[in-house]
Order: C-alpha cells, then sequence, then structure tokens
C-alpha cells in the first residue's frame, strides 16, 4: 500500500484549518481581547441583551475601554455599567454627555423602544440605590418602568393606595430591606407575578440582607421569586425579559 494522503474535498479543495475552507471568510471571533478584559461582544446574538459591565473594581479607563467596545459591537442598542464609582460616572458623562445616569448605574447610547411594563417598587428610601439600579436595567433592555417609592410595611396604607399600579403591570420587582416583608404583602395583593430583591440595608440582626433574604425565600405568597441580595440588575434583566415577551404577544411581533 503506498502512502495515504488526505483526499480533496468534492470541490478539489483541502480543508483549512479546523475544518475552515481556503479563501472563505473568517469567522467572527465571540469575544474582543483588551488585555485586561474579553468583552462577549457576542453576547446579544446568544440571548438578545448585550453585555454589561460590572463597574466595582475597575478603574474609570477600562471601564470606557470596555463601554466603547461594546458600542461598536452593537450600536443600536446602549451598553450599560452598574455599580460604578463616582470617578467612573463623571467620566462617563464627560465622554459620552448624552448617558442615562441613575445613581451609579448608567447607560450609554440610544435606549430601545419599550414593551412590557414593570412596576419598581421600594420599600424605603434607604433602598433606592438597589431599585434604581433595577428600574434603569429594565429600560434599558427595553420595558417600560413605573416607579413606587416608600411604600414599605410600617405604613400599609401607602401599598395599598398603588394598588391599582401593581396590578397594571405585568411584572412587579419589590426591594426591600429590613425583615423583607413587603414582596409578601404585594404578593398577596395582586396577581403579578413579584421578584423580590432583598437589600443589605438594616441594623445588627439583619446580617447586611440575610435576615431580608430568608424571610422572602419563605415567603407565603404564591408568585414570588428571589434574587439573591442588592442584586437589583438580576432582577431588572429577569422582569425586562417577561414584559417584553408579554407585551409582544400584545402588540404582535415588529
Amino acid at each position: 500500500m503506498g502512502p495515504v494522503t488526505d483526499s480533496p474535498d468534492q470541490e478539489g479543495e483541502r480543508p483549512g484549518a479546523e475544518g475552515e475552507r481556503p479563501g472563505a471568510p473568517a469567522a467572527r471571533a465571540p469575544y474582543v481581547d483588551l488585555g485586561f478584559a474579553r468583552v462577549d461582544t457576542d453576547r446579544l446574538a446568544r440571548t438578545g441583551d448585550p453585555e454589561v459591565v460590572y463597574g466595582a473594581g475597575k478603574t474609570s479607563e477600562e471601564v470606557l475601554a470596555i463601554i466603547e467596545t461594546l458600542r461598536a459591537a452593537a450600536p443600536g442598542r446602549p451598553a450599560m455599567v452598574t455599580r460604578a464609582a463616582p470617578a467612573t460616572v463623571a467620566a462617563l458623562q464627560a465622554r459620552w454627555p448624552d448617558a442615562t445616569v441613575d445613581r451609579s448605574t448608567v447607560a450609554v447610547g440610544p435606549l430601545p423602544p419599550a414593551r412590557g411594563l414593570v412596576a419598581v417598587v421600594s420599600a424605603g428610601t434607604s433602598d433606592e440605590p438597589v431599585a434604581a439600579e433595577a428600574a434603569t436595567t429594565v429600560r434599558v433592555l427595553g420595558a417600560e418602568v413605573v416607579r413606587v417609592v416608600d411604600v414599605g410595611v410600617a405604613g400599609l396604607h401607602r401599598v395599598l393606595h398603588a394598588r391599582p399600579v401593581l396590578e397594571n403591570a405585568d411584572v412587579v420587582i419589590v426591594v426591600a430591606g429590613m425583615e423583607g416583608a413587603l414582596p409578601s404583602v404585594v404578593g398577596g395583593l395582586v396577581g403579578t407575578p413579584v421578584v423580590a430583591v432583598p437589600t443589605s440595608v438594616g441594623y445588627g440582626a439583619s446580617f447586611q440582607g440575610l435576615a431580608a433574604l430568608l424571610g422572602m425565600l419563605n415567603s407565603c405568597a404564591a408568585g414570588v421569586v428571589v434574587c439573591n441580595i442588592d442584586n437589583g440588575f438580576g432582577a431588572g434583566v429577569f422582569a425586562a425579559r417577561v414584559a417584553r415577551s408579554i407585551g409582544a404577544s400584545r402588540t404582535g411581533p415588529s
């Protein structure tokens, strides 16, 4: 038997590296390597939503470079940063004066059309940073937002007054610290799906949000799901995706 050689393929060409044909266009890399970060520019295609930058622990220069990369990869969608330090927020505003800013959350680029409605409810003013993160995330990811603030269980008449808003929403995000009772109250008032977010607000025995987390996980009300402590972003992503689907079912494909 003579020497065995690779056979040409059906078109008379030998396969290239990893099966690619010579002359074929190179596959697009699923990320951009900046040296200090590998930016997942493929996430929009995989999930329908682009990568979001967690700003804590990153320098302003690193955040700006990542945002530049995300904007170049998907110019039609905003690029968002959460937990940005004040210096980073200032740097983003200097670079993009029209950026959307709510406390430590920043979105760069035009906001998409809104489908579906998410109500973001905060128990107290001290819970507002987490509620703001949730609300901005919802809007950046393409759902409409309505805010209900300072309706904690120490004054139940306040949340009862907001009941029509909660009933009209497609999803409700409830942000609360201390004992974390508000999501159970809301879940008992309306049939709207509730996403509960415990915060680290409270005195010693709150254990930096653990008490609220456990209270929410043990909710007696049906239809309540729970995110991690202070995770307004995670709640916002989940709620926006649900609301967008509900909104699309009402209006049909765009």
